[in-house]
């Protein structure tokens, strides 16, 4: 876990820029599928490799699924050599490193079966830990020994013959419903990611090199805080999951509002002739020609700002750094207690048979996300901006926290609801 999430986030800060530099027709909505892509790949992969542990030992795709990382990373690492059409060699590359990230579901399944009800929630937290490290040192762009935190697995096959397993059919209903929530959990947090590099460089000017340490330095400082909640989760956890993710829900919705721009203070214009919320008035003509002569600070770097292109950027005010750098924190308080809650309340709730295809789909459900996040979010804010984009998230949150006060009652462990132990 910890050396997948490396291998997924040491590149999430520096793709949009690296996407400018070797294809120059790509653009934000583009980046939006290349991001997508790697989760496609994860939710083709997950179930498969579910079914593959449920049957043959869990090394076998474990194995399979690292060769196919390096291969992948290594194409990655290359897709700036054709001569065109690099964009493309970007898409398939970040979808075979997708492919190779399926054995999440393989990894979950395992520590699900390996853990009695009483440690799953912490076991569960020290593995999400393990991936927040992972998370660190991707952004920050350097790898050392802070991966020996993670606890060694023996992945041998746990023995359930001596497990008394109670009677009874898993509540669909409950699965389905924790389905839909990691969805969700997962949407927000990789719309999240996605827009912070073109935000950032939108409302403050940032160059690509000032958006990528940057960027870098917010997310690996989230992945310290992840670490924190996942730790502090094994504390508090006595008060049970569903509320803590019933609470990281609404600590996620805040941060959200809190991100709405509000305000007369409006982001600079990539064209120093533009300025803010007028346009001159002159002729398209003339406009031309002077988006032609504007001086630019960095020939090497392009143009800073919001780009005249995106209309909401005329009309929209910015974001200000305090209000950014606040919303990110709660995100990252809400994001990882929604996180682990809802797999490790799934793992209970599907009881001690084997999960893999179930674990399978839950990756899936969350890879889907992690496709529909990036388009949605590309797409939303380049036609409509922060405003429209997050009032929409703050809506989905809103209708997600409705969904688990429906079903509350029904998210409990298996042997709970068919008369076996107390959890």
């Amino acid at each position: 876990m910890f050396l997948s999430s490396v291998g997924f986030s040491i590149v999430i800060m520096s793709i949009w820029p690296y996407l400018q530099k070797i294809d120059q027709t790509a653009d934000a909505s583009f980046l939006g599928w290349v991001i997508a892509t790697f989760s496609l790949g994860q939710m083709a992969a997950s179930p498969l490799f579910g079914l593959w542990s449920n049957y043959r030992p869990r090394k076998e795709p474990l194995i399979v699924s690292i060769f196919i990382s390096v291969a992948a990373n290594c194409l990655y690492a290359y897709v700036h050599l054709p001569p065109s059409h690099n964009k493309y060699y970007m898409l398939v590359a970040r979808g075979l490193v997708g492919f190779g990230a399926g054995n999440v579901a393989v990894i979950r399944s395992y520590i699900a079966g390996a853990t009695s009800l009483q440690e799953r929630t912490s076991a569960m937290a020290n593995t999400s830990a393990c991936q927040a490290l992972g998370f660190i040192l991707g952004p920050e762009h350097r790898v050392d020994d802070s991966g020996r935190q993670c606890k060694n697995i023996n992945f041998e096959e746990v023995s359930t013959d001596e497990v008394q397993v109670p009677q009874g059919n898993i509540d669909q209903v409950a699965v389905v419903a924790t389905n839909v929530l990691f969805f969700v959990v997962l949407f927000i947090f990789a719309l999240f990611e996605t827009i912070v590099t073109p935000l950032t460089m939108d409302m403050y000017a940032w160059t690509r090199e000032q958006a990528v340490l940057y960027d870098g330095i917010i997310l690996a400082a989230l992945g310290v805080e992840a670490v924190i909640i996942f730790m502090g989760i094994k504390l508090v956890s006595k008060i049970g999951e569903r509320a803590i993710l019933l609470g990281g829900l609404i600590v996620v919705w805040v941060g959200f509002f809190i991100l709405l721009p509000w305000g007369n203070q409006f982001p600079k214009i990539q064209w120093e002739d533009l300025h803010n919320n007028s346009i001159p008035n002159t002729t398209f003509g003339e406009i031309i020609i002077t988006l032609w002569k504007s001086p630019r600070e960095d020939h090497n770097e392009g143009p800073t700002g919001c780009p005249f292109e995106q209309a909401w950027c005329l009309y929209t005010p910015m974001i200000h750094l305090a209000q950014f750098l606040i919303a990110a924190v709660l995100v990252g308080i809400g994001y990882p207690s929604c996180n682990v809650m809802s797999y490790t309340l799934y793992s209970k709730i599907l009881g001690p048979k084997p999960q893999g295809v179930y674990m399978g789909w839950l990756t899936a459900s969350g890879s889907a996300a992690r496709i529909l996040g990036p388009v949605f979010i590309s797409q939303v804010y380049t036609a409509w901006g922060p405003r429209w984009a997050f009032s929409l998230v703050c809506g989905l949150v809103l209708l997600t926290i409705t969904l688990l006060g429906v079903v509350y009652k029904r998210l409990i462990a298996f042997s709970v609801r068919h008369g076996g132990i107390q959890e």
